[in-house]
């Protein structure tokens, strides 16, 4: 062999030995956060937690994804879809079931793991809870039972024959099922209600001002990302027309609002880790209970 061929036969196969290396790398998967509006870093925090009990460390083992959809249900299947041209390994779907109906309507092969408050067989989402088939599974945190006893606690503190609101947000999946819910609650009660709806900003100030026309004693505000995004509105516009509300969740209060009551966000933030890092693992989300 003449010398100049085997020098550059040696540096042709130096020059190709990183890009071998590199084509035999592991890509670092990635979760896509499906988001119906910011998440407070504790969640986030409990979510590495959960994720970390499996192993997984963001920016070591795994990358987060976080796209919020600000409170517009529209937003929610533009996401999932631009999730799915990136192709993430797992969409965690923590927008509601708005959230969880958009990411199933653009895959139904990417691993889909939701939150949400209303009932995932009902929606369509999951089989059934043991089962849930497809791929899909999650957490429902009981969303229509806590909504009932918030209404509960509101009549507690009310004024006799007073009227309650009840505010919800029409373009939610879930506020038909919700309502239904507080009025056969109220029925029990023998409570009178008034249904408010909320949808858009313009629609708040109309809302306080009909609570005020129509001498509405107090207000339950529905769950809803839409409402948890505008926090700071409602519980201002309620403490200005002097209207005693209580939520779904705690950052109202602590934006000034009078009562929550809720679950604990953070401990489902962490078994929502451990269930997407199960599947990480391999496992399918068709095996793992809604829980």
């Amino acid at each position: 062999m003449r010398r100049r061929d085997f020098i550059q036969g040696i540096v042709g196969s130096v020059t190709a030995w990183p890009l071998a290396a590199s084509a035999q790398q592991p890509t670092t998967p990635i979760v896509g956060f499906l988001i119906g509006v910011q998440v407070p870093p504790n969640l986030v925090m409990a979510f590495r937690q959960g994720l970390g009990e499996l192993g997984y460390v963001e920016g070591q083992s795994v990358a987060f994804d976080l796209r919020s959809a600000g409170g517009d249900y529209n937003r929610f299947r533009t996401i999932a879809d631009e999730f799915v041209r990136r192709r993430v390994v797992v969409i965690f779907a923590t927008g509601g079931t708005a959230a969880a109906l958009a990411a199933k309507s653009a895959t139904a092969t990417i691993p889909i793991v939701f939150y949400m408050g209303g009932d995932p067989v009902s929606q369509g989402l999951v089989a059934s809870l043991n089962r849930p088939g497809a791929n899909l599974t999650g957490l429902g945190w009981l969303g229509f039972n806590l909504g009932a006893k918030r209404l509960e606690l509101l009549h507690e503190l009310m004024p006799q024959n007073s009227v309650l609101g009840i505010l919800v947000n029409p373009s939610n999946p879930d506020s038909d099922f919700e309502v239904r819910d507080l009025q056969g609650t109220a029925r029990v009660l023998k409570q009178q209600v008034h249904i408010l709806t909320a949808s858009s900003d313009a629609d708040f100030d109309v809302v306080f001002e009909t609570i005020v026309k129509q001498q509405i004693g107090a207000l339950v505000v529905a769950s809803d990302v839409f409402f948890s995004g505008r926090r700071g509105r409602i519980v201002a516009l309620a403490a200005r027309r002097g209207v005693p509300a209580i939520y779904e969740r705690r950052d109202f209060t602590d934006a000034g609002g009078l009562i929550s009551y809720g679950h604990d966000r953070a401990a489902a933030y962490r078994q929502l880790g451990i269930y997407v890092g199960r599947i990480l693992k391999g496992e399918k989300p068709a095996d793992l209970p809604v829980l």
